[in-house]
């Protein structure tokens, strides 16, 4: 079997503007698509949503392992440590992510091009578009 792959990305209309997120998974079991609507902040809050979500779904689903792609240099070299997260309204989420990795070991992060992520940021718009309320489980850091 193939590993458990997830494409992650985030939309601003505006930085800030309106956001959302949009996650495609692919397991043995099929596709699952998760999208969600933050009202208004940066493209940066958004992509840090999306990876949240799709680190919360996973779990939920007992993955302990996962390739996780998204086309934000900035987040993936954060994750990675290549860059400090400065931004204080970035830091809550950051911290986040790193507390939900800790329980999924088999986790990969990789930077994609746009191109390849198009299924992702199609679902971000939507969630725009169509105000998608965030799944009723994902616990998102209070006006981030």
């Amino acid at each position: 079997m193939t590993r458990p792959r997830a494409w992650v990305d985030g939309a601003a209309r505006g930085n800030p503007g309106e956001a959302g997120f949009g996650v495609v998974f692919q397991t043995a079991e099929g596709e699952h698509r998760i999208g969600g609507y933050l009202g208004e902040t940066t493209n940066n809050v958004a992509e840090y949503c999306g990876l949240l979500a799709a680190l919360g779904w996973a779990e939920r689903q007992g993955l302990r392992d996962l390739v996780l792609h998204s086309d934000s240099q900035l987040v993936v070299r954060q994750l990675a440590g290549a860059y400090r997260v400065k931004a204080p309204h970035l830091k809550p989420l950051f911290e986040a992510v790193l507390a939900s990795r800790k329980r999924l070991p088999g986790l990969e992060v990789r930077h994609v091009p746009r191109e390849q992520n198009r299924a992702a940021d199609a679902l971000a718009n939507r969630a725009i578009d169509e105000r998608l309320a965030p799944p009723t489980w994902l616990a998102l850091p209070r006006n981030p």
